[in-house]
């Protein structure tokens, strides 16, 4: 599994023009871009979920759960494109959607648990996103 983290002012969602997910944060929030393999458990993305939920990349080293700061959760299959040879990405370290989008639910499961406020996208749907970084700062995770 892989998790690009965003600290950010402001983001949301939007499918067909329908705003499906939104976060604002005072001031602080993070956006979580999920991509899924096909090795990845629940297990992992109860370990990813809790590593970003503490992670100190927010104003004054602190985390998300010191600041009870939203998260929003967009599943991004394209975080394993394999650009090694040619010009068209190859998506077989991706894991199929029927894997990943119960995989995607878990990780915002996860995070809900551990105690954060958590919005999400809509899997499989074309969204547009749009965020404002904060910083920059942007992390990938791994697992």
């Amino acid at each position: 599994m892989r998790v690009l983290v965003q600290r950010v002012s402001a983001a949301q969602v939007t499918v067909d023009g329908e705003t499906v997910g939104r976060i604002d944060p005072n001031p602080q929030g993070l956006v979580a871009l999920v991509g899924v393999t096909h090795n990845d458990t629940e297990s992992t993305t109860k370990a990813l979920a809790d590593k970003m939920w503490r992670l100190r990349i927010l104003e004054g080293e602190r985390s998300a759960a010191d600041l009870d700061a939203p998260i929003l959760v967009v599943s991004q299959f394209t975080l394993y494109a394999d650009t090694a040879k040619g010009r068209r990405p190859s998506w077989s370290a991706a894991a199929p959607g029927s894997v990943a989008e119960p995989l995607v639910d878990a990780f915002a499961q996860a995070l809900r648990a551990l105690g954060a406020t958590v919005a999400t996208g809509r899997f499989g749907a074309h969204m547009h996103v749009e965020l404002v970084n904060d910083g920059p700062v942007t992390l990938l995770l791994e697992s």
